[in-house]
């Protein structure tokens, strides 16, 4: 199967285009430089593909890391992906970054935690390879939920400084290319999304829910 993989919820964003009908997958992808996916995602796809000889046509499933990340990234990588599996007819799977954080940690039992800003983190809780739960915690909920628990995951200084107290280990960020594995674990499983129900996976408080915690904060 000839697979497209989207990943542009970060600063840099790729894409990489798999072929898993060889004995050894062929991969290649492109790196999205800066915060300019929505111009550079089209002209990326096109060039992968003339590198590849690959035609977009060709393609048996397009997969999409959905986030957490940023908000308009993340719209722009969801929108490609349901566009073009609408448009060739093909399915389509959504893809957490925190569980792409996971898999590049090589263990199954971890937690996995990305800046969110505003004091914020995205993190994810992977206490089996099948299972995660996702949130949105401050510093204090992270430690409580991460002390004397499971092994935290990051890919970012800041993060890693934030919560050194659980010693976190580092990883490279997130990519299109590294979400592979889980995407042929769910094909193998058959779990493909509904294009039209697929959405982005922002895991954010709305602003009135972040300034009334911090408020009642304040008056406790």
């Amino acid at each position: 199967m000839k697979i497209l993989l989207i990943d542009t919820c970060a600063e840099t964003g790729s894409v990489a285009l798999a072929d898993t009908d060889a004995a050894v997958p062929k991969l290649r992808s492109a790196v999205l430089p800066g915060r300019r996916a929505s111009e550079q995602l089209t002209v990326a796809l096109r060039d992968l593909a003339a590198r590849t000889g690959l035609a977009l046509r060709e393609l048996g499933a397009v997969a999409v890391v959905n986030g957490p990340g940023s908000f308009t990234g993340v719209r722009v990588g969801v929108s490609a992906a349901k566009g073009l599996a609408e448009a060739l007819g093909i399915p389509v799977m959504a893809i957490s970054r925190l569980a792409v954080l996971a898999e590049l940690s090589g263990r199954c039992q971890v937690i996995t935690v990305l800046d969110a800003g505003r004091g914020e983190f995205y993190c994810g809780i992977y206490d089996t390879e099948c299972c995660g739960r996702e949130a949105l915690l401050n510093r204090a909920e992270v430690l409580e939920i991460a002390a004397d628990r499971l092994p935290v995951v990051v890919c970012e200084s800041v993060v890693a400084e934030a919560l050194a107290k659980l010693s976190p280990k580092m990883v490279k960020a997130p990519t299109a290319e590294a979400a592979l594995p889980i995407v042929l674990r769910r094909i193998r499983a058959g779990e493909f999304d509904d294009v039209a129900s697929l959405d982005a996976n922002y895991l954010r408080r709305t602003d009135a829910e972040i300034f009334a915690k911090q408020k009642t904060a304040r008056t406790a």
